[in-house]
């Protein structure tokens, strides 16, 4: 039984550096997200072995299908880390990064500095295709590093042994600013025979819908629209599956933003709480009353105790609207 359905569309957590760690990943799958994928993990850390890129790898028993993403194109430690990464189990899926625009990665021929050598790209598919012990190897990439040749690359994705892409439908010079060009996911989903995920700037459940519908994609890939909204996933499923709304109470949010802290002190112990800040910061502005005095306090807070207290207690309040 194959660990990917795509007869029906995914709703797939995207790789997000700082953000898609465990802990998050977790609390997501509780809201019904399909896939998820680790924070992108350069090659090079994981054959040389470091122990904080073998933490990056560890997963949440909810997390089946499983991606790790790795970036790299020294088809040497390509080989190494997928070597490594097919020692454990649990994970489903190696897929390629060609679409990070990090100047730091971009500057090593690895992201979206892939997409401006094909044939490096295409051998760096084969070499994670032909060692992996995984039952998929897919891609995401952008439409094209400053131009776009979005349906060149599609196609070798595929000739090279991706079973599937997800595409960011910017250029890498349209970093997060430039607008999604949905039209060229479209073009993509009709010019290849594997699955397609569409992402980009998809942040609600009228959204997925209209994306879906417009580019035919097999399902879409979700980032930045779930990070302080990890309900989103069921938001939008019931929205496209037409089976309500689920319903967002003060004492559910408070519930999932509490859960999510206890992972992340379990997941990192007491630094965990200063890690928490950045999500605290995105929870709170969901409507709630004092928000910005909320997320001054929590940014001088270090204990761990005092932080979940004043976290309770501020997510306990009525809030204006989700």
């Amino acid at each position: 039984m194959p660990s990917l359905d795509f007869s029906k569309p995914l709703f797939v957590l995207a790789p997000l550096a700082g953000f898609t760690d465990l802990p998050f990943r977790s609390v997501v799958k509780k809201f019904g997200a399909d896939l998820t994928v680790s924070e992108m993990i350069s090659s090079n850390a994981l054959a040389f072995k470091s122990k904080k890129t073998f933490k990056m790898l560890e997963k949440s028993e909810l997390e089946t299908p499983y991606s790790i993403q790795i970036a790299g194109s020294n088809q040497d430690v390509i080989r190494q880390a997928v070597e490594l990464l097919n020692e454990r189990d649990g994970i489903d899926i190696i897929d390629l990064n060609c679409g990070c625009p990090a100047p730091k990665v971009v500057n090593n021929l690895q992201g979206s500095s892939l997409l401006t050598d094909l044939p490096k790209m295409a051998e760096t598919i084969q070499t994670i295709k032909k060692y992996s012990n995984k039952e998929y190897t897919s891609v995401k990439m952008r439409l094209g590093f400053n131009e776009k040749n979005h349906i060149e690359q599609a196609k070798l994705c595929e000739d090279n042994g991706a079973d599937y892409i997800a595409v960011h439908g910017r250029t890498r010079a349209g970093k997060y600013k430039a607008e999604v060009d949905y039209n060229a996911i479209k073009e993509i989903v009709e010019a290849v025979n594997i699955p397609v995920l569409a992402n980009g700037d998809i942040n609600s459940p009228q959204k997925a819908k209209w994306v879906l519908e417009y580019t035919g994609a097999s399902g879409v890939m979700v980032g930045r629209g779930a990070v302080g909204r990890p309900w989103m996933f069921q938001l939008m499923k019931n929205y496209i599956n037409g089976t309500g709304s689920a319903e967002l109470t003060p004492a559910l949010v408070q519930e999932v933003v509490l859960e999510h802290f206890d992972q992340m002190i379990k997941h990192y112990g007491n630094h965990g709480a200063i890690v928490f800040r950045k999500h605290l910061h995105t929870y709170s502005k969901a409507g709630y009353q004092g928000a910005s005095k909320f997320r001054d306090l929590v940014n001088r807070i270090e204990d761990v105790k005092e932080m979940r207290e004043v976290t309770k207690e501020f997510f306990g309040q009525e809030y204006a609207g989700l």
